[in-house]
């Protein structure tokens, strides 16, 4: 069989600056995923120099303020981080749609990668597993795919 050219990107954050766009409700829950996706960064060769935080109230403010920082090309990857749990009225379907659909909107637009660590869970314990616990930290994971993203649109051209 013939050998295949594969292209993909590696998981060292050279010469890369990262902002993280995180909002402030379910602060507990959102503080967790922040520290996992840090963690991953300095793992990965990042310098705090590098990295920028950005706070907005909640996952609906998330996309202008993702969008802004794209457009401005501040960073060369965006972390997007929050929660959004489900109550008992549609309110989480909005948020959660209109969240989702903003971020991916503004890295397509501006050739950006971005991060998903965006949680929408139906309950707290949900929440709890995955920023840290035994469902792993969605943070970290968002990080990860962030570096691997750059690298692989720096060898794309």
């Amino acid at each position: 069989m013939e050998k295949i050219k594969t292209i993909e990107g590696d998981l060292v954050a050279r010469d890369a600056r990262f902002t993280i766009v995180a909002g402030r409700f379910n602060d507990f829950i959102v503080g967790s995923l922040i520290r996992g996706a840090l963690s991953c960064l300095r793992r990965h060769g990042a310098v705090d120099a590098d990295i920028e935080l950005v706070r907005v109230p909640g996952a609906y403010e998330m996309p202008l303020a993702v969008e802004k920082v794209a457009a401005g090309r501040r960073c060369d990857g965006i972390i997007a981080l929050g929660a959004v749990i489900r109550g008992a009225t549609p309110h989480f379907d909005y948020v959660a749609g209109e969240c989702v659909s903003g971020i991916s909107a503004a890295g397509r637009k501006h050739g950006i990668p971005i991060g998903l660590g965006v949680l929408t869970v139906d309950s707290i314990e949900q929440a709890i597993e995955r920023s840290g616990t035994k469902a792993g930290n969605k943070g970290e994971e968002a990080a990860l795919a962030v570096i691997e993203m750059i690298n692989l649109l720096r060898r794309l051209g």
